[in-house]
């Protein structure tokens, strides 16, 4: 049985929220602070968190961040139109989706079988030798391919090296020199500009919204890692 963790500090939202997705034949769970959000993580075999931004005791911010230390399940944001730094925020630190406030019930099902599709099909997000998975990016490097939540992307040869040299060490950081000597296999001269080219092109493809990449981060005056 799929489970559901519905994580807000209003009775009232959990409740609708657990109306709407009573007829998926979900197991549902609740929390009111990110705190209790993360302990039902550890206690029962969530499969998807929608999560509140602003609670008590640990906010939804906080909460994503603490659960992407130790786990890939799909989260999905409960937030109020005047909550869109925070609603970026939480995208770039590890949250799929984002659903605002008040709610659509047939959005809030469509976005839920949304992520637990993508989640489900990777079998729980599970790594291998060759399948490197981050959040919703997929490198399968047997079959040189390339997905961002679920969507196959096209990579030039250079895009790929770079993205699986990031993807293979995340939170390392790269000097771009680095990377050109890792990816081009070449001496770096004069690689910087080369190698930002090829990052922007890379974000455009993978990041929900390139100019505040979740994934691909700049470490100014030090180069690029991948996550953190």
């Amino acid at each position: 049985m799929t489970a559901v963790l519905i994580a807000d500090d209003e009775k009232d939202i959990r409740s609708a929220l657990k109306i709407y997705l009573s007829a998926e034949n979900y197991t549902l769970y609740e929390a009111a602070t990110g705190k209790e959000a993360i302990d039902c993580l550890h206690e029962h075999g969530i499969d998807l968190i929608l999560m509140d931004i602003m609670m008590p005791e640990m906010d939804g911010i906080t909460a994503v961040a603490k659960i992407r230390e130790e786990s890939n399940v799909p989260i999905i944001l409960l937030t109020a139109k005047s909550e869109d730094a925070d609603k970026i925020l939480g995208l770039n630190i590890g949250a799929d989706d984002y659903i605002t406030k008040p709610f659509n019930p047939a959005e809030v099902i469509a976005r839920v079988r949304s992520q637990l599709r993508r989640y489900q099909s990777l079998g729980g997000q599970k790594q291998t030798e060759e399948k490197i998975v981050i959040g919703g990016i997929v490198l399968d490097d047997a079959a040189k391919m390339v997905t961002a939540d679920g969507e196959e992307v096209t990579l030039t040869p250079m895009e790929y090296g770079i993205l699986k040299l990031l993807m293979e060490h995340p939170g390392k950081v790269y000097s771009t020199k680095e990377i050109y000597r890792l990816v081009w296999k070449d001496d770096p001269i004069r690689s910087e500009g080369t190698v930002a080219v090829h990052i922007r092109h890379l974000r455009e493809k993978i990041e929900i919204d390139p100019a505040h990449p979740r994934y691909i981060r700049v470490i100014w005056g030090q180069g690029y890692r991948f996550g953190g």
